[in-house]
């Protein structure tokens, strides 16, 4: 059966992101692209060999006869489409999202594996490794036959990836003229930007100098001109520094990201802020915690 075809009776549309009550960080949009740049020297241009999974599935049952699916097929290239890992076919595409606690390994073939060790994909020359204590995590597939990738009921209503040129302040401006939620549950809404979580929220926020509780369309054009370059500049450092070392996420290669000594505000409650010295405040939106100075944010 189609990739769509399937998921459309495995995947509710209402639930087409991941939504958690539990304030914990999860992988975000850098922590995804250093995992996509650490996998991608390793698949592309290889032959699958064996696919593995060792339970049914994880937030959602694995697809159907996928080690038929791939196995003998090349993997032509690899992306990253907000949160989530695409993994290109000539016949399709495999997606993986890391939930809350997954992150993939590159391993050589013969390692057996741990208690969350739960999907493998064998390459000719390695093994991608997915673990993932607390099953949140993805691996769907979508087929060529359904139409193009981003028409999978979890992307098709994705909003513009932030560090491609089409993404700007007039952009962000035009888009929020009815918005009326605050700017940070805007952001992580992920209709008109996608992959700014929670982390980078904050802290973009904090570099634009503008309040988080500020209704989005009450910002200005001028204001969105210091906000969509804060995003891409924080966004771009953190990848660059390997993304931040979350609760569960490790990188490809083992190591930990360290973004997270760079914070300005996030997970500083209580602390002095970098820049002026008042207190960092820490408050609720949207179950989901906000840090932020109200000095310097206003």
């Amino acid at each position: 059966m189609g990739g769509l075809a399937y998921h459309m009776h495995q995947i509710d549309e209402t639930h087409s992101n991941f939504f958690f009550s539990a304030d914990l960080p999860m992988p975000e949009l850098p922590e995804v692209e250093v995992t996509r740049r650490g996998v991608a020297p390793h698949l592309e241009g290889q032959l699958v060999t064996a696919v593995v999974m060792r339970r049914s599935g994880l937030r959602w049952p694995f697809p159907p006869g996928l080690s038929q699916l791939l196995v003998g097929r090349r993997i032509i290239k690899t992306g990253r489409r907000g949160k989530y890992l695409l993994i290109g076919f000539d016949h399709g595409t495999l997606i993986v999202h890391l939930g809350m606690s997954g992150h993939l390994r590159i391993l050589p073939a013969g390692i057996e594996p741990k208690l969350h060790d739960h999907f493998d994909l064998a390459v000719e020359t390695c093994v991608m490794r997915m673990t993932d204590p607390r099953r949140f995590g993805a691996v769907l597939w979508h087929d060529n036959a359904d139409g193009h990738v981003e028409e999978h009921i979890l992307l098709r209503g994705l909003g513009l990836e932030p560090l491609e040129g089409r993404f700007d302040a007039a952009l962000l401006h035009r888009m929020t003229r009815n918005r009326g939620a605050a700017i940070k549950q805007v952001l992580l809404a992920g209709d008109i930007v996608v992959g700014v979580g929670n982390i980078y929220a904050s802290e973009s926020l904090f570099k634009a100098g503008i309040n988080p509780k500020t209704p989005a369309s009450r910002i200005s054009l001028a204001r969105y001109e210091k906000l969509a370059p804060a995003i891409c500049e924080t966004l771009t450092a953190a990848i660059e520094q390997g993304g931040s070392s979350l609760r569960d996420f490790i990188a490809v290669n083992g190591q930990s990201g360290y973004f997270q000594q760079s914070y300005f505000v996030y997970n500083r409650a209580d602390e002095p802020c970098r820049i002026c010295g008042k207190t960092i405040r820490q408050i609720k939106q949207g179950q989901r915690s906000t840090f932020y100075c109200v000095s310097c944010q206003r």
